[in-house]
């Protein structure tokens, strides 16, 4: 019985301090000086390496090879090596995907942005994507192109497939991690929160993490996130059912300006 009791106790106090620790994160959310969202299966409903691997006819094997990366069998840089040899993404394709593919926006994410951009909230894009696809969506939520950490496609005069660009930040293992570092030492954000679907999102050591669960749900971020929300209308609803509160908290912090402050494109 006493150990029946003792179980039931350390389970209330598990309880709790799950509690407490959405409680911190829902405060940061309320304060914010920059946001990060992930791209894929986060702002947009698909995963873009994916729906172009399929519009290449490479689908099954390179999704083969994504599998085998989140094993833990090849670093990310590897990974993505292996599967742009298998798409050869040519300009001339890539301009017919987007055509006929589009990004999918997640429902709630435009309202959610413009919101942050009312509140003079900074707001990034990082994402193990390709710049090619990731602008556009960038430009249609009036984020400045400077504000987007993706990888870069490299071509041939001819517009053939080349490679891409080793030195972007996300072209490698923890790329994410070091973006949001970048952010913090260049701008002196000391409240960022990082939104996603994946555990590279979790893992990027932003000041507070929210797992998004609206397209895919991922059990590990599901249940290790502080705080995890299937809608962004949740998000929403925390920043405008708090204003007062913003408010009053926003009036006792020094007003200062970013370099990245939004500009509509």
């Amino acid at each position: 019985m006493t150990k029946g009791l003792s179980t039931s106790t350390a389970s209330g106090n598990a309880n709790v301090h799950s509690t407490n620790k959405q409680d911190l994160i829902r405060q940061l959310w309320l304060t914010a000086d920059c946001v990060c969202f992930d791209v894929d299966s986060t702002v947009c409903v698909e995963e873009a390496i994916d729906e172009l691997a399929k519009f290449q006819q490479v689908g099954a094997l390179v999704e083969a090879i994504t599998r085998n990366a989140m094993g833990g069998n090849m670093s990310f840089r590897t990974a993505l090596q292996a599967r742009l040899n298998l798409i050869q993404p040519t300009r001339p394709r890539l301009e017919q995907f987007l055509v006929s593919h589009p990004s999918q926006l997640t429902d709630g994410i435009a309202e959610l942005i413009d919101l942050l951009h009312e509140r003079n909230v900074p707001v990034y894009l990082i994402t193990g994507g390709f710049h090619y696809i990731v602008d556009p969506v960038a430009k249609n939520l009036n984020i400045p192109l400077k504000n987007v950490f993706a990888n870069r496609l490299l071509f041939n005069d001819d517009g053939t497939y080349a490679g891409f660009d080793e030195d972007e930040m996300t072209s490698d293992s923890g790329g994410k991690g070091r973006a949001v570092e970048y952010l913090k030492n260049q701008y002196g954000y000391q409240r960022l929160i990082m939104i996603g679907d994946g555990a590279t999102d979790m893992e990027a050591d932003a000041n507070g993490f929210i797992g998004f669960g609206g397209n895919i749900v991922r059990e590990k971020v599901r249940d290790a996130a502080p705080w995890f929300v299937n809608s962004f209308y949740t998000l929403i609803d925390e920043l405008r059912n708090n204003t007062i509160a913003n408010v009053a908290y926003h009036q006792r912090l020094p007003t200062r300006k970013y370099s990245t402050e939004i500009e509509a494109n």
